[in-house]
């Protein structure tokens, strides 16, 4: 028994951001059916959790996204929005320097799973959406990149779903297949798509987002292969992007320290 009856606005926030949070980014149009709240009443709401900096828009992906701000509200929070938040200016500064689409992913069992993407900022793009694309662990490179460089207990994990897997860039690769291919991503610094993987005339180079030991996130760069043809051009792509990636480390281990997230699964 309640003493008093449910303030209807708070319900309605909570519904809302719940929302927002399960499928960021969210349109208007979007949260209005999956809630059957008033379109008015979604915008006055979400401008009260922007405000409150649990919510963002973002004009670019034309949709609202959570924020970090959403880490006060469980302790069971993980991380991974705060790695797309600290990725985001990152990668749009790499994509304004190099031209080239970037892309961000997280762990999506035996693939990983678009959840950022510069596209709209690049003016060459092979692509004209990619947010949402899952891509496989064995054959593409931002896959790979979390393969390669996540800890051996992980990794174990990750290989017997990939041998159970319905997808041939997973099962179809040998021990000594990825044992060659975490070897030379481990000399090389970064992962790159299968050379045989459709389309051909582009290709991806990507390295891992980590805190300590663990993988929290994967980020590449796609282009055409014409385009880099040789090892300078690679080089081009390559050093910025690994920068791009030490930043936002040096990022999120400062807003770990500073908000007490927990991203290594300690309390």
């Amino acid at each position: 028994m309640f003493s008093f009856a449910p303030v209807q606005s708070v319900l309605k926030a909570l519904k809302l951001l719940t929302e927002v949070n399960r499928s960021s980014p969210a349109t208007v149009g979007e949260l209005h059916r999956r809630t059957g709240l008033p379109k008015p009443t979604i915008v006055r709401l979400l401008e009260t959790l922007m405000e409150a900096g649990y919510v963002t828009r973002d004009e670019r992906m034309r949709g609202y996204l959570v924020t970090s701000q959403v880490t006060h509200l469980s302790s069971g929070f993980h991380g991974a929005p705060m790695v797309i938040e600290a990725a985001r200016p990152w990668a749009t500064a790499l994509t304004r320097q190099i031209k080239w689409p970037c892309a961000v992913c997280l762990l999506d069992y035996d693939a990983v799973i678009v959840r950022f993407s510069t596209i709209p900022d690049s003016p060459i793009s092979p692509f004209h959406a990619t947010l949402g694309y899952r891509l496989s662990l064995g054959g593409r490179a931002l896959g790979r990149a979390y393969l390669a460089f996540c800890p051996d207990e992980e990794r174990a994990v990750l290989l017997a779903a990939m041998r159970s897997s319905s997808d041939t860039e997973n099962s179809g690769l040998t021990d000594e297949d990825i044992e060659r291919l975490i070897a030379q991503a481990r000399w090389r610094g970064y992962t790159e798509r299968d050379s045989t993987a459709e389309p051909r005339n582009s290709a991806t180079i990507a390295v891992p987002i980590k805190l300590g030991d663990r993988v929290l996130a994967t980020f590449g760069v796609t282009f055409f292969r014409a385009a880099v043809a040789n090892p300078e051009d690679k080089a081009r792509i390559i050093h910025p992007l690994k920068k791009a990636a030490a930043n936002i480390e040096a990022q999120l281990e400062a807003l770990s320290q500073s908000m007490g997230v927990a991203f290594q699964g300690e309390k």
